[in-house]
């Protein structure tokens, strides 16, 4: 029998399918990487943008689950997304993901943005793009914003101190008085380390800082500073060259009126605990991992490049130390995620106490940490690992009446003349870690000439 609504329905239908044929074409086409997933990860439609962004994370060449293929470089994605309660919504929001260290003096850093959304109970979509240059650029105004606030905001609160070339302290005025409460005697022919507790910087450190502030015109850092009494103030210290000539010499008097005509800084001291919680609050976002509070994969990358940079410029040693929390899966399969969060915390937390102010302690992966020690050899390297590995072992754990004891493993390595890059560095060290987890777990082993290298690395 025939009827008058089939010529309808079938128009409904062609225009349907014609609309599927536009969007499947506009995923094809759109500028940014688009992925539709599962609550759980699956990818169930990708163009291909997306799948060039992600395949140099993937570990076995697929891309079947967005979260496993990025599980190096954001290991909480998982949860985030199993967390989320409301109906639909934004789960997070242009969240900068590291995928390489690039190659110095090659190319920079590769720096992806993601964003997703859930869409209802079952469906997610995933931005993604590439905002490498972005990041480059916009720590370029970082360091400028940062250097005109020192200089236009709160000179009541600054202390003003000339340097010579080796970053000894040539002149004590009472603006030092003012805001660290040291005596003239308390800085007389002393380096300008007087003015940082102890274990927070390094000889090597401070002259990186005056060579930083050659080459790029200042050296801006915020910390700790010390007062006369022992205390502490957080505080920005700015370091500025300046190379005196015949012409130049009229507009120093400012500063210091005998002023000799040889290479010397300026280093200006502000006082900014009020500002503390807000600039430590935007460090945490952008830099912190967000269940350990330590370092997050990107923050790693940028301070290994930097020393790996300084080294470079000035010959000194430098080692790095991945750890791995030993059957940490064993762990959140019987006491579940929750649990296995409180471990990760308080690995992180001793990680922390055992390491110095200068190391860079960081989560790279799920249970994966990593230390850089700057001028560290690799006994002294070794010799720290030792000390985190025996207070795990020594540790135990209560989380809601449950008693958890855990161990790690640690891999050691420190740069030397056969290591040319960032990346040779880590698989080194990661080449140790999985000899100290082929040993039976539980120890620190050190990387050695001759080793094979393990197929599954923690870079991509």
């Amino acid at each position: 029998m025939f009827s008058l609504t089939d010529p309808v329905k079938n128009m409904r239908a062609a225009t349907i399918e014609e609309e599927h044929q536009a969007l499947l074409q506009f995923l094809y086409l759109a500028p940014v990487g688009l992925a539709q997933l599962t609550t759980d990860g699956e990818i169930v439609m990708i163009n291909p943008l997306s799948a060039q962004l992600l395949m140099p994370l993937s570990r076995d060449g697929s891309l079947n689950n967005l979260f496993t293929t990025l599980e190096t470089v954001a290991p909480e994605l998982r949860h985030l997304c199993a967390s989320f309660a409301k109906p639909y919504g934004m789960i997070c929001d242009a969240a900068r993901l590291p995928v390489n260290a690039g190659v110095p003096g090659k190319s920079d850093p590769q720096i992806l943005s993601l964003t997703l959304l859930k869409l209802d109970a079952t469906r997610l979509m995933a931005v993604l793009s590439d905002v490498s240059v972005q990041v480059k650029r916009e720590r370029q105004l970082q360091q400028h914003e940062a250097w005109f606030n020192a200089i236009l905001h709160g000179m009541t609160d600054y202390a003003l101190v000339s340097l010579n070339g080796e970053g000894g302290i040539e002149q004590w005025n009472e603006s030092l008085k003012r805001v660290t409460g040291l005596e003239e005697a308390d800085v007389a022919d002393r380096s300008y380390s007087v003015f940082f507790p102890d274990g927070t910087t390094t000889k090597d450190n401070l002259a990186d800082r005056l060579h930083e502030a050659d080459l790029n015109g200042w050296s801006l850092q915020e910390g700790y500073c010390r007062r006369a009494d022992g205390t502490r103030f957080w505080a920005s210290t700015l370091i500025t060259p300046l190379r005196l000539g015949n012409d130049d010499a009229a507009h120093a008097v400012a500063i210091r009126k005998d002023m000799p005509d040889s290479h010397s800084y300026c280093l200006v001291i502000r006082d900014i605990h009020e500002k503390r919680e807000a600039s430590e609050s935007r460090r945490k976002e952008l830099l912190c991992d967000h269940l350990t509070g330590v370092a997050n994969r990107r923050a790693f990358f940028d301070a290994a490049e930097l020393e790996l940079e300084r080294m470079r410029r000035s010959p000194r040693p430098l080692s790095l130390v991945l750890f791995d929390a030993d059957s940490f899966k064993s762990i959140n399969d019987r006491y579940g995620h929750p649990v296995g969060d409180a471990v990760l915390r308080h690995f992180a937390a001793t990680l922390q106490e055992t390491f110095r102010q200068v190391d860079v302690v960081a989560r790279i992966g799920g249970e994966e940490f990593a230390v850089i020690l700057p001028s560290t050899d690799l006994p002294a390297a070794l010799a720290a690992s030792e000390r985190l590995r025996a207070a795990v072992e020594d540790a135990c754990v209560e989380i809601d009446g449950v008693r958890i004891r855990y161990t790690v493993s640690g891999g050691v390595a420190s740069m030397d003349a056969d290591v040319s890059s960032l990346d040779e560095l880590i698989k080194r060290a990661d080449t140790a870690l999985y000899d100290a987890k082929a040993d039976g777990r539980n120890c620190i082993r050190t990387w050695k000439a001759g080793h094979v290298r393990r197929l599954k690395m923690v870079m991509s």
